[in-house]
C-alpha cells in the first residue's frame, strides 16, 4: 500500500515496516560504513575555540588547567555519524581517538595570571602529597617497630610518636611519659627571649623596690630606736628648757628620721648596710601559698646579721615589702652545724636556712605549726658573694668534711635508686608521697625507720641494708629516732634542681589564681594546651587523648579526686623530672602546655 504524505508519496523502497526490533547489521559492516549507505540530516555545526579570548575581568574559578580537569571542548567528528547510535567499541581505543582531536591548534596561549595560578595550585598539590607520603611511611614504620621491637624504651616512643609497648611499665606510666615528648618541641627562640627579657626587668624591679624598703627601715630603726638618743636630748632639754606639765616626754613623741638631732654610736651607715649579699628563697612546704611566697633575703658580713623580706602584690598597681625574718644574728638548727652562727660560707644556691617558729610570731598560723621553718636559697648575688668572700677571713672548721662526706653517701643511694625510677617515676613518686602521708597518723610530717623501710618495700625500691643505715644516721641526727618524710624523700630519692622547681612553681601559681594552695581539675582542664604536642602534630593522638592522659595520671597522685595540691603537683613533675637529663628540655614540658 502507497502512502502519501502532504503531497509526498512514499516508494515502498523508502519505507519499510515496523518489526519491533532492530535487525542486526550485515556482516563486515560497521556503524561508519552504514551510516555513509544511508545519509541523514546535516549536524550541529562545530564549535570554533578560536574565537573565544581570555579576559583578565573573568572570575577566578573560571579557568582550570586541561590535564587536571580533562574536560574535552572538541566533540568527535559526528558529522559522518548522521543521527545514528555508533556502535560499542573499546573505551581506550574511542578515548584514544578524543585525544587526538580534543585540542585545537588555534588555541589562544593563556595569560600569565592563569599560569601562575597554575604553578601554585601544581605546587600545593606537589606539597600535599609529600606530606601524605611522609605520613604514610611513619605509620608503616610505626607498625614495623611495634611488631619487631616490643622491649624499646618509652622515650622513643614520645619522640618519634611510636607506641612502644613496654613489658615492666604499666598503662599509667606509659601514658606519664607522654609528656616528656614535648621536650623534642623547641620552644620559640623569638617568644622566649620575649618573655625571658621581660621577667629579667621585673624581677629586677622587685629586688630593687625590696632593697630601697631595707635601706629604709634599718637606716631609721637603728637611728630612731638608739636609747643613747632619748637620754642625751632629755639631758639637754632640762638644762635649758623648764620641764612643762602639760608636754609629754620626747620618749612618747612621734618622730621621724628627720627629725633626729644628735648622731649616736650605734648608728648604721648606708656604707655599713652595703656590705652585703642579697638572695632570692622560698619555703620548703607542701602548703601551695607558702611554697609560692616570693622571699628576698639579705645576709650583712658587719655583723653577720641576717633578714629575710616577702614580696606582695595586691592586684597589679599595689605592691607591699613586708619583714619576713627579722633581722638578727641567727644560727643553724640542725644538721652538722646545729648551733653554729650563719656566715658566708652558707650562703649558695641550694642551701638550706633552718629558723625556730616559735622565735618569729609575727609568721603565718600555716608555718608556726611546724617546729621548724626551711627556707631554701634559689639565687644569689654571686657578684657580691665572691667579693665578700676575698676579703672575709673565714676559716674552714672541721664539719665540712664530715658534710662532704654525708653528701657521697646520699648521692651514691640516689643514683641508685634513679636507675629504678627513670620510667615509672611519676607512679612511684606520686604514690610514695600519698602513701607516707597516710602512715603519718600523728599529722607532723614524722615517721620513724621501720615505716620508711616498709615504705621502700612496697614500692620496690631496692636499697641495701648498709646504705639506708647510713642515710638513717645522716638523717636522724638529733636522735629522736624520726624523720620528717620529705626530707627523707628529698635526701635518699633526690630532687630536682632550683631552676627547673622555679617552672614548677611558675606553672602552678599561673593555675593557682586565687592563692589558696591547690587548684581544681577543671581548671587544670581549661588551661592545659596539647596543640603542640609532637604526637598531635604528626597525626597520631588527638589533642583531647594527650590532656586526657595527663588529666588521669595526675588524678592518680591525688588524694582528692577533684583538686590538686601543691605538693601532688610538684611530685608529678618530680617523678618526670628524673628521666630527663637537660634542663632546657624539662623546661620545654612545662612551658609548651601552660605557655609561661
Amino acid at each position: 500500500m502507497e502512502l502519501e504524505v502532504k503531497g509526498i508519496a512514499a516508494s515502498p523502497s523508502q519505507t519499510q515496516p515496523f518489526s519491533g526490533r532492530k535487525k542486526p547489521l550485515r556482516q563486515g559492516w560497521t556503524s561508519r560504513s552504514w551510516a555513509i549507505q544511508n545519509p541523514c540530516l546535516p549536524v550541529v555545526p562545530r564549535l570554533d575555540l578560536a574565537s573565544l579570548i581570555d579576559s583578565a575581568d573573568e572570575d577566578d574559578f573560571s579557568y582550570v588547567p586541561l590535564s587536571t580537569a580533562h574536560i574535552y571542548f572538541n566533540p568527535p567528528n559526528s558529522s559522518a555519524f548522521g543521527w545514528v547510535t555508533p556502535c560499542r567499541i573499546p573505551y581506550t581505543q574511542r578515548l584514544g581517538e578524543l585525544e587526538q582531536d580534543v585540542i585545537p591548534e588555534n588555541l589562544p596561549a593563556p595569560t600569565d595570571k592563569y599560569k601562575l595560578k597554575y604553578q601554585q595550585y601544581e605546587t600545593e598539590m606537589k606539597k600535599a602529597y609529600k606530606q601524605y607520603s611522609q605520613r604514610k611511611a611513619e605509620k608503616a614504620k610505626s607498625n614495623v617497630t611495634h611488631q619487631q621491637s616490643p622491649r624499646k624504651r618509652i622515650n622513643d616512643e614520645c619522640v618519634q610518636g611510636e607506641e612502644v609497648i613496654m613489658g615492666d611499665l604499666t598503662t599509667l606510666d606509659r601514658k606519664a611519659l607522654l609528656q616528656q615528648g614535648y621536650a623534642d618541641n623547641r620552644y620559640s627562640a623569638q617568644r622566649s627571649t620575649r618573655k625571658s627579657d621581660a621577667e629579667i626587668v621585673a624581677a629586677e624591679k622587685k629586688k630593687q623596690t625590696v632593697a630601697e624598703q631595707v635601706m629604709i627601715d634599718h637606716l631609721s630603726r637603728a637611728v630612731i630606736s638608739d636609747p643613747e638618743q632619748n637620754v642625751t636630748i632629755e639631758k639637754e632639754e632640762s638644762a635649758s628648757v623648764l620641764p612643762d606639765a602639760r608636754r609629754a616626754p620626747l620618749r612618747f613623741r612621734r618622730r621621724a628620721l628627720h627629725e633626729t638631732k644628735i648622731r649616736t654610736h650605734s648608728t648604721l651607715t648606708e656604707n655599713m648596710l652595703s656590705h652585703k649579699v642579697q638572695f632570692d628563697g622560698r619555703i620548703i612546704s607542701r602548703n601551695g601559698h607558702d611554697a609560692c611566697r616570693e622571699l628576698i633575703g639579705f645576709f650583712f658580713t658587719h655583723d653577720q646579721s641576717l633578714t629575710v623580706y616577702e614580696y606582695r602584690q595586691f592586684g597589679k598597681n599595689r605592691t607591699n615589702v613586708l619583714p619576713f625574718i627579722q633581722k638578727n644574728v641567727y644560727s643553724h638548727q640542725r644538721g652538722r652545724r646545729k648551733g653554729k652562727q650563719y656566715q658566708l660560707g652558707d650562703f649558695y644556691i641550694g642551701g638550706n636556712l633552718t629558723f625556730l617558729s616559735s622565735d618569729h610570731p609575727r609568721l603565718p598560723e600555716s608555718i608556726r605549726e611546724n617546729t621548724l621553718l626551711i627556707l631554701r636559697i634559689t639565687n644569689i648575688d654571686q657578684i657580691a658573694l665572691d667579693s665578700l668572700k676575698a676579703d672575709s677571713v673565714e676559716r674552714e672548721d672541721d664539719i665540712t668534711s664530715q658534710e662532704a662526706s654525708d653528701k657521697l653517701v646520699l648521692k651514691a643511694v640516689q643514683d641508685m635508686l634513679k636507675e629504678q625510677l627513670r620510667n615509672r617515676g611519676v607512679r612511684i613518686l606520686t604514690g610514695l608521697g600519698k602513701y607516707l602521708q597516710q602512715l603519718d597518723k600523728e599529722g607532723n610530717g614524722l615517721l620513724d625507720k621501720a615505716d620508711f623501710k616498709q615504705a621502700l618495700k612496697v614500692f620496690h625500691l631496692e636499697v641495701s641494708e648498709n646504705d639506708f643505715e647510713s642515710s638513717w644516721l645522716i638523717l636522724n641526727g638529733n636522735g629522736n629516732g624520726k624523720v620528717d618524710y620529705g626530707e627523707f624523700k628529698r635526701a635518699v630519692i633526690g630532687e630536682m634542681n632550683e631552676y627547673r622547681k622555679s617552672f614548677v612553681r611558675k606553672a602552678f601559681m599561673k593555675l593557682d589564681f586565687n592563692k589558696t594552695g591547690s587548684v581544681s581539675i577543671i581548671d587544670i582542664r581549661k588551661c592545659y594546651c596539647a596543640k603542640e604536642h609532637p604526637q598531635v602534630i604528626s597525626g597520631h593522638s588527638t589533642e583531647e587523648e594527650i590532656k586526657s592522659s595527663f588529666l588521669e595520671t595526675l588524678k592518680d597522685a591525688c588524694s582528692k579526686s577533684d583538686e590538686v595540691s601543691y605538693g601532688e603537683f610538684e611530685d608529678f613533675y618530680e617523678g618526670l623530672s628524673i628521666g630527663i637529663a637537660d634542663d632546657e628540655d624539662f623546661v620545654n614540658v612545662l612551658r609548651i602546655p601552660w605557655g609561661i
